[in-house]
């Protein structure tokens, strides 16, 4: 007698599920993060994506933070290391544009990065070629080791400025209102209104990125 078609299989009969392994639900969490968005990547929505029970990933990763911040020491293995061509201050920024253009393409992560702490191989990767430009252009070890920091602030908050959580009629009502300071009441920013709302967001990056590095090979570090 042969079974019917729509007949349930035993779960004997069912092909074993590959072991769980950390490596495996940072590589799940991303297909999750890059099909549905980082708001979506859920204990649970991964728990499903891995045909497991959610307790099943607590021993591997302990919390949702320290799930988004495993996704993001991964993604930044996509950044890559400092070009060939170009002085230290060229080849610093290269990098640092790099991995604001990677928080750019996953803008929900860019906010997450805020307060992430990433500590995996990819971080510490980000954070000796930085150190290793910084040292290469004579700054100080003591700012450097502060710059850094600043550094990838900046970068981080200028991705998660730059998200789509601002309509285009937020940022027209805010240009607007720029435009029509009164000259009695705001003098400085009705003069600057041209200068405040010029320059496409790639200068203003790199501009950034130069007067932060200029001040930090400039500033000595408090004793």
């Amino acid at each position: 007698m042969t079974a019917r078609p729509d007949t349930p299989r035993s779960r004997r009969e069912r092909p074993a599920k590959p072991a769980l392994t950390r490596e495996g639900i940072v590589a799940a969490a991303l297909r999750v993060l890059r099909a549905e968005g980082l708001r979506k990547l859920t204990m649970r929505r991964l728990a499903e994506e891995l045909d497991t029970g959610p307790a099943s990933l607590y021993v591997y990763v302990r919390n949702t933070a320290e799930l988004h911040a495993a996704v993001l020491d991964e993604l930044l293995g996509t950044v890559g290391p400092a070009p060939d061509e170009g002085d230290w201050r060229e080849r610093l920024e290269a990098v640092l544009t790099a991995y604001t253009a990677m928080l750019f393409a996953y803008p929900d992560l860019a906010r997450s990065a805020l307060t992430a702490r990433p500590s995996g191989p990819h971080y510490l990767d980000l954070i000796e070629t930085l150190l290793a430009l910084l040292d290469e252009g004579r700054v100080p070890p003591a700012q450097a080791a502060w710059g850094v920091d600043l550094l990838l602030q900046h970068a981080t908050a200028t991705a998660a400025e730059h998200t789509d959580e601002a309509s285009q009629e937020d940022w027209d009502a805010l240009r607007q209102a720029v435009r029509e300071a009164s000259e009695d009441d705001r003098p400085h920013l009705a003069g600057l209104a041209g200068p405040l709302l010029s320059g496409p967001p790639e200068a203003r990056v790199s501009w950034g990125f130069q007067a932060l590095i200029s001040g930090i090979e400039r500033t000595a570090v408090p004793e």
